[in-house]
């Protein structure tokens, strides 16, 4: 039964290695291989190749220098974090708010052989994240340091340690992620808050990776100092490694103990929490006047909702809508910088800074996309909207809407921060703010264009119109090329001759006459091919 249940549990976690939710069939033997072989390409090739390379970077110089185990202790948190990280979001839907908990609670299975199977596999996955970093640092070590046999052993406990450790806390923030999620409304924006701190972190720490390592090197022994006497615990973390005996107790001994009181914890908590059916709201009837709205608001609306409710949705289509004023930000407070740079590089040709400042902010822009998914999104409900007294044009318009007004506003409150630092004329913040929103109604537009061309409306799972179309990806590589060749044309074709101004108003002019075109061809052919779906 355990055997069996672990295998269903992993099946759905790896369910796309076997089966194409874009054709709703099960994948061939050869896409079975090719997945499993990328998984693994970049798990250990990637993962595994950068752990390595950042062993081979700490384990001779920390070794010659006597500590060793500080070595164990850096590279067993570096586990320790990937492992959880990893693991704590199978936690929160395979252990505690899995879909199929009242399917699974109605069978003959004894409730701690459901709880053992899913906790099997919140082991297994944090091991494969954990171990991809330990076991290269244990190899590393053994090759450049020591591999006695009591060091064997105590990196061999110090694995098997971490993958114990790694599966407690998983579970014990698994719970917490649990008991928040049933209290949250607005789950969707708390999970794009979670999901952008996490990016901004990894590329924070990513750039200031080499400076921390050689800032540690340089620093090794006050470090070491510090830990013993402030993090004594991780101090014995490293000291399992290194194949001392009494640590190998005490630590095996507290780690044991942790798991013993989380097991006990969840075995109380878990029914509770698996029966929960989230936070309801006791709400007092009182009559009031309903409110008409237009039937271009009340479809704006149903777009507005449609893209805050997916996570998804917002995080691969709308992201310019943070970096654009983020980037505003920016160059208001160091732009000066910029600017100067640009002057010195582009400084013999007139009007390349502001032209450049301006592809910019159209780069920006691109990152978002949310016309081009937003008719394959209707799916297999597309009959609810076309069951509805609008005409195919309100649809369509209100799809365009989403796009053009969360880039425009966005795309001119960069502009504005923009004005702060460089002197543009009266006449050039005009030009500059009339190709910006071409640009933006052009994107939006040809976004709805190419969503129409490559519509899929039999998809199984909202990720195959969001981040498996080819329409997004040549929409945002269109986006890309409109802003190469409008600096191109400047400063290769001759454009600066012309001057920014008048360059800027040949852009705009043939932007806006490209916007009536794809205009045209939505009204007409576009609504017919949308009432066609």
């Amino acid at each position: 039964m355990l055997k069996l249940l672990l295998k269903k549990q992993l099946t759905e976690i790896f369910r796309n290695y076997f089966y194409n939710p874009k054709k709703n069939r099960a994948r061939s033997k050869a896409g079975i291989i090719g997945y499993i072989l990328l998984f693994v390409i970049i798990m250990v090739g990637l993962l595994g190749g950068i752990f390595t390379g950042l062993s081979l970077l700490l384990c001779s110089p920390l070794s010659a220098a006597g500590m060793d185990w500080l070595y164990f202790s850096l590279m067993g948190l570096l586990a320790i974090l990937l492992g959880t990280f990893g693991s704590v979001f199978t936690t929160y839907s395979c252990l505690y708010l899995s879909r199929d908990n009242d399917l699974m609670l109605s069978l003959p299975i004894p409730v701690n052989v459901l709880m053992a199977s899913r906790l099997l596999t919140v082991y297994l996955m944090g091991s494969m994240y954990s171990i991809v970093v330990i076991l290269p640092a244990v190899i590393v070590y053994w090759i450049a340091a020591s591999a006695s046999a009591g060091v064997i052993f105590g990196c061999l406990l110090l694995m098997l340690l971490i993958s114990v450790f790694v599966l407690t806390l998983s579970c014990a923030l698994g719970w917490v992620v649990a008991k928040i999620s049933l209290k949250l409304k607005n789950k969707s924006l708390i999970t794009v808050i979670i999901s952008l701190a996490f990016f901004g972190g990894y590329y924070f720490f990513y750039f200031k990776a080499q400076t921390l390592i050689q800032n540690l090197l340089a620093n090794a022994a006050d470090y070491a100092a510090k830990i013993k006497g402030a993090a004594y615990p991780l101090y014995l973390c490293g000291k399992v490694g290194t194949g001392d005996w009494l640590a190998m107790l005490m630590v095996s001994a507290v780690v044991i103990a942790l798991f013993a009181i989380v097991w006990a914890l969840i075995s109380r908590s878990f029914l509770k929490i698996a029966t929960s059916s989230g936070k309801t709201e006791k709400r007092v009837y009182k009559e009031k006047a309903a409110k008409p709205k237009s039937i271009s608001r009340a479809l704006l609306g149903k777009e507005f909702s449609r893209f805050l409710s997916s996570p998804l949705y917002m995080l691969n289509c709308g992201l310019g809508i943070l970096l654009l004023p983020i980037a505003g930000a920016a160059l208001a407070w160091k732009g000066g910088t910029v600017i100067s740079v640009l002057n010195d590089v582009f400084g013999a040709r007139e009007g390349c800074t502001p032209l450049i400042l301006c592809a910019l902010i159209c780069v920006l822009a691109s990152m978002n996309d949310m016309a081009v998914p937003s008719v394959s999104l209707e799916g297999k409900t597309f009959w609810l909207v076309q069951s509805l007294p609008v005409t195919p044009w309100q649809v369509l318009r209100a799809k365009l809407g989403v796009q053009f007004l969360l880039t425009g506003v966005p795309a001119l409150v960069c502009f504005v921060c923009l004005l702060f630092i460089y002197p543009y004329s009266p006449l050039e913040i005009l030009l500059t703010a009339f190709v910006l929103l071409a640009y933006v109604l052009f994107s939006a537009l040809f976004g709805l264009l190419i969503g129409l061309m490559t519509a899929n409306m039999t998809w199984t799972n909202e990720v195959t119109p969001i981040k498996q179309s080819a329409g997004v990806v040549f929409a945002m590589l269109s986006g890309f090329a409109y802003t190469i060749l409008l600096c191109v044309g400047f400063m290769l074709l001759d454009g600066w001759k012309l001057g920014f101004t008048g360059y800027m108003a040949l852009c705009g002019g043939v932007t806006l006459a490209l916007c009536v075109l794809i205009w045209l061809w939505l009204r007409n052919q576009g609504c017919r091919r949308l009432a066609l779906l």
